[in-house]
């Protein structure tokens, strides 16, 4: 279905160097983020005020030195994310699961459904290395995971970004494809995985009360989950310490009740608000999340307590 293995030219040189970079020891690769990080955030400044507004919106409870020490650590594990990433080009299955573990009621609650012959829809936001975690839940579940994701308009990268999402098996699905293979996987048993955090179009969006704002966020775990009779299951990714993360995942929705429209919804965004707010600086802040106004007459829902 892809072809991985055709590059232009003007990228020849890059691929080696993702593959140099990928086999260096863990040790190396921290050695070479604190440098990224120096560069980036106290030369560059990439998107420092995005991130500080974001930040503050976010926290407003919180103090100017609180506000400014989640900056930091956002900024340096974000560097530690881009050269895990790049990890993910030759790591081990071991080493995959070494350093990014599923917990054991995880492993029992995807062992559960797939027992009772139940899909699923894994969903998960920009938090932790969500990269890691797709792959290891593949791994050990024994079976792909179909992953839906919005591809990159630069070729050589996003051919990049599907071999390292699928090196373990997993299979990958373009966001406008979504309806249509999930529909023709419907006869299996399957886990497709949305990461649903991003900022969708505001006329069409599902408005909530995020992270103390007021939010648009898509509706297409729900739709999908109730058009197809879907289990859902929120999945939070915890950084352990450097370079090492656990995998908890909650059932929110095994359609054994009718729920009134919006629940599932609100609560993936509420399971979501919740893992932030225990580790903030893991999150994706650099992201353009609130650049949608709402209107005056949208109605936006509270979160779920």
């Amino acid at each position: 279905m892809y072809n991985l293995y055709i590059i232009t030219k003007k990228n020849l040189l890059l691929l080696p160097f993702f593959y140099i970079l990928s086999l260096l020891p863990f040790w190396i690769v921290y050695r070479i983020s604190d440098c990224l990080y120096f560069l980036i955030y106290r030369i560059i400044g990439y998107r420092k005020k995005i991130v500080r507004q974001n930040i503050a919106s976010s926290f407003p409870n919180k103090t100017i030195v609180e506000q400014k020490q989640i900056e930091r650590k956002y900024y340096a594990y974000l560097c530690d994310l881009i050269l895990e990433t790049f990890k993910t080009l030759t790591i081990s299955k071991r080493s995959m699961l070494k350093r990014c573990h599923l917990e054991k009621d995880a492993e029992a609650l995807f062992a559960d459904l797939n027992r009772k012959n139940n899909s699923a829809i894994l969903v998960l936001g920009h938090h932790g290395n969500w990269e890691w975690a797709g792959n290891t839940v593949g791994i050990v579940c024994g079976q792909p995971v179909y992953i839906i994701y919005h591809p990159l308009t630069s070729k050589f990268f996003n051919r990049l970004m599907i071999r390292m999402r699928s090196r373990f098996g997993n299979k990958l699905i373009a966001m406008k494809d979504t309806f249509r293979q999930m529909s023709q996987n419907r006869p299996n048993t399957v886990m497709t995985a949305f990461v649903a955090d991003q900022s969708p179009v505001p006329e069409h969006a599902y408005w909530l009360r995020f992270l103390n704002q007021d939010t648009p966020v898509f509706e297409g775990v729900e739709k999908m989950a109730r058009k197809l009779k879907q289990s859902v299951v929120y999945m939070d990714i915890v950084k352990k310490k450097r370079g090492f993360y656990s995998i908890t995942a909650k059932l929110i929705e095994d359609f054994s009740t009718e729920n009134i429209t919006g629940t599932i919804t609100q609560k993936h965004i509420k399971c979501l608000e919740d893992s932030i707010n225990s580790q903030p600086e893991t999150w994706l802040w650099s992201h353009r999340r609130w650049k949608h106004k709402k209107k005056i007459d949208t109605i936006v829902h509270p979160s779920i307590i």
